[in-house]
């Protein structure tokens, strides 16, 4: 037996800001959009998708599944997540080599040093 993995599924408030956020964020194509989710994948198609939907709930504590990214250039990718919305986000993290930021909904990710 073998699973492939798929797609990350986010809960939203507002599904169509949130994947179209995420998109722009990411740079990744919405491949399925219509009047209760928005799907996104990278543009050469590897690696799973992620699919935005509401749900009736807020978001209330930290998440308990994060994404995190890594960038050519730190510093200049988190100026520019956060000209686009995002915020910094204190979890605990105290001083380490990765920045968690929030995107506008709340959810938090993390933008690692480049490798």
């Amino acid at each position: 037996m073998t699973l492939a993995w798929e797609q990350v599924v986010i809960d939203c408030e507002d599904f169509v800001a949130q994947g179209h956020w995420w998109a722009d964020a990411l740079g990744w194509q919405i491949i399925d959009e219509n009047d209760e989710d928005i799907e996104i994948r990278n543009p050469s198609g590897a690696g799973p998708t992620l699919l935005f939907l509401n749900v009736p709930e807020t978001k209330s504590m930290k998440n308990r599944l994060h994404l995190d990214f890594v960038p050519d250039d730190q510093a200049a990718e988190v100026d520019r997540l956060v000209a686009m919305g995002a915020t910094r986000a204190d979890v605990g993290q105290g001083e380490e080599t990765w920045v968690v930021l929030a995107d506008p909904e709340g959810n938090e990710f993390c933008v690692l040093s480049a490798r």
